[in-house]
């Protein structure tokens, strides 16, 4: 780690292809800010991406990167922290990589508590596939294949990560880009699984979940007298249907990730030549 670092240092050579506007540019600053404000360099860190118009953020990012399969980007991300303690690694996705068919590792990777953080860019929409409704959509959300709407409630994932169990769970909006990076960067310091979903919206085909929607509605908790470590105060947040929050709604500050509680300690390719089984290091530098 190096106290050094720039977050201009995470920035790779390759441009971008989102739509101009796209929300995605500012969740990725934030994550690159935090990453350098945090005392991390690329050298140190791994992204992992899955499908979706995030996917290629680990191409956009300077550092150690894998763009993963649709929904499986968290246990790729689990198995680099765990194979590799010393890495500090993000997992990036979207509403539909992570709530629909990667709902269930999302569940698992929350109760695991791998000290790891899962940066979510919600839109609300499938983006990539131009335009369907995602499992975040409102229920009368209107698109060329949903005409009426989905006409079922939205998955809400912080209720869904409360209930698994989450030891940090938090809110933001790639818009506001001091207060997206404060609340990365917390996620990154957060001993265990540092949970972030994104408000980044879609201006290609999303006209309901705008800029102006959230400016207007996101409800900051920095501004209220609330107490992250109240899991019952943060149930009532989580379930609360008529507002918007940004900020840290819950973090377990006695929290223990899954490395420690494991005994995972050392990076599992410093093998002992000399007391490796017969033939392992043959094995190993197969993937090398």
């Amino acid at each position: 780690m190096s106290s050094q670092v720039r977050f201009t240092d995470f920035k790779s050579d390759k441009q971008p292809t989102w739509c101009p506007g796209c929300g995605d540019f500012g969740t990725m600053n934030g994550m690159m800010k935090a990453l350098a404000e945090t005392g991390n360099d690329p050298d140190n860190t791994f992204v992992v991406a899955g499908i979706g118009c995030s996917g290629k953020i680990g191409t956009y990012m300077h550092s150690y990167a894998l763009h993963g399969v649709h929904g499986r980007a968290l246990p790729v991300g689990a198995g680099v922290k765990m194979a590799n303690p010393d890495l500090e690694v993000m997992v990036a996705g979207g509403d539909g990589d992570g709530y629909s068919i990667g709902a269930g590792h999302f569940v698992h990777a929350v109760r695991r508590n791998v000290d790891m953080s899962y940066v979510v860019m919600d839109n609300r929409i499938y983006g990539l596939t131009k335009g369907q409704a995602s499992p975040t959509s409102r229920e009368d959300f209107e698109t060329a294949t949903t005409p009426e709407g989905p006409q079922q409630p939205p998955v809400n994932p912080l209720a869904l990560a409360l209930a698994s169990g989450a030891t940090f769970i938090a809110q933001s909006f790639s818009s506001d880009a001091l207060r997206h990076q404060e609340i990365v960067q917390r996620a990154i310091e957060h001993d265990g699984f540092g949970f972030v979903n994104v408000f980044s919206p879609c201006v290609t085909f999303n006209d309901v979940d705008t800029y102006d929607y959230f400016r207007d509605s996101l409800v900051d908790l920095k501004e209220e007298d609330y107490d992250p470590t109240d899991r019952e105060a943060a149930k009532e947040k989580v379930l609360d249907a008529d507002k918007e929050y940004m900020g840290v709604l819950y973090q377990d500050e006695d929290s223990v990730p899954y490395e420690e509680t494991h005994g995972l300690d050392s990076n599992m390719a410093d093998i002992d030549e000399d007391g490796a089984p017969e033939g392992a290091m043959d094995l190993v530098r197969e993937f090398y």
